[in-house]
């Protein structure tokens, strides 16, 4: 019998694990519908220069791309994210918006043992900011994976602005500081050095890019890190972690919480606090979110948004890995 081969890093999802991962959405859309949720499916294709005119954390090399009959550069959807803050601030009226999905997102890049087709479930809160929004975004997260039966997992937090506030009056470009956090999220020490003094960064400002990776653990990190700078904008980051950990507190949800400041995702497409859901044995996050209240006006209406994605086939690695060990 021939065995059809398929293109790198997508695959089918026979009978029994197309069972978990039904039984998981199952699970999800219950919780989402039952925490207010509305559920949206975006369309597949978009034009290229939706996403070619605006600052997001989706790199044109990573897109597929393909022209229709009319010459047209279209894509296939890179980011559901983008696709929902696009449609809260183009087509929905009121000011405020929960919106949920389940979706497939592509990923021309993804090379290895990476999928290229990943499925997700998400929401995303439009019209709510501040500490405490924040907090129930990622006690919701918590809630969601222990709904669908993980347990051995964690959710790192951070704060873009630290990151942010270390590199102001550091001397580096905005191409610059792009190139470094890719270093600081690979934890790569050495060329995230070599970049700093490649690029002229301050002496001050090297010292503290360069701890941050080792900025992760409970909540006494935030002292540590408020040692290393005096600068507005990286210190009213770490009160702002504070005021969500305590929040965290108050919804019962911080023994699943730990700050990661040396996680600094897209400068481009989050603002604030951002979250990694990680479990054993999975070598990719689980689930993954923060604040984007910048996004919804390069589509022409100022929104405040906070959401996360989990990852669906992740997850139910993780949960066959827990299954493992129990046996």
């Amino acid at each position: 019998m021939a065995y059809f081969k398929l293109p790198a890093g997508v695959r089918d999802i026979l009978p029994a694990e197309s069972e978990k991962l039904d039984a998981a959405e199952e699970t999800l859309r219950n919780k989402f519908r039952a925490a207010g949720f509305s559920s949206v499916r975006t369309a597949g294709l978009e034009y290229y220069d939706t996403f070619a005119g605006i600052k997001s954390a989706v790199d044109a090399r990573s897109m597929f791309k393909m022209t229709d009959k009319d010459g047209e550069l279209i894509v296939l959807r890179p980011d559901m994210t983008l696709a929902c803050a696009r449609i809260a601030a183009t087509k929905l009226r009121r000011g405020s918006a929960k919106l949920c999905y389940f979706s497939n997102i592509y990923d021309f890049s993804a090379g290895g043992n990476s999928d290229r087709e990943v499925a997700q479930a998400g929401v995303e809160i439009f019209g709510e900011g501040g500490a405490l929004s924040d907090a129930k975004a990622v006690a919701f997260a918590i809630d969601c994976l222990k709904a669908v039966g993980l347990k051995d997992f964690i959710v790192d937090i951070g704060h873009v602005g630290f990151y942010k506030g270390l590199l102001e009056g550091s001397g580096l470009s905005e191409g610059a500081a792009e190139e470094i956090r890719g270093y600081i999220n690979a934890k790569d020490a050495v060329n995230t050095e070599i970049a700093l003094r490649r690029h002229g960064a301050s002496e001050r400002a090297q010292a503290a890019i360069l701890a941050l990776p080792s900025l992760f653990g409970g909540v006494s990190v935030l002292d540590e890190a408020e040692k290393l700078t005096d600068n507005a904008l990286a210190l009213s980051s770490i009160e702002h972690l504070r005021r969500v950990y305590a929040h965290l507190k108050e919804l019962k949800a911080e023994t699943y919480v730990s700050f990661d400041l040396g996680t600094v995702k897209s400068l481009a497409y989050y603002s604030g606090m951002v979250f990694t859901g990680l479990a054993e044995g999975v070598g990719a996050p689980v689930l993954s979110g923060g604040r984007y209240d910048e996004l919804c006006a390069q589509f022409g209406r100022d929104l405040s948004a906070v959401g996360f994605a989990v990852g669906l086939m992740r997850v139910l690695r993780a949960l066959d890995r827990e299954e493992g060990k129990a046996c």
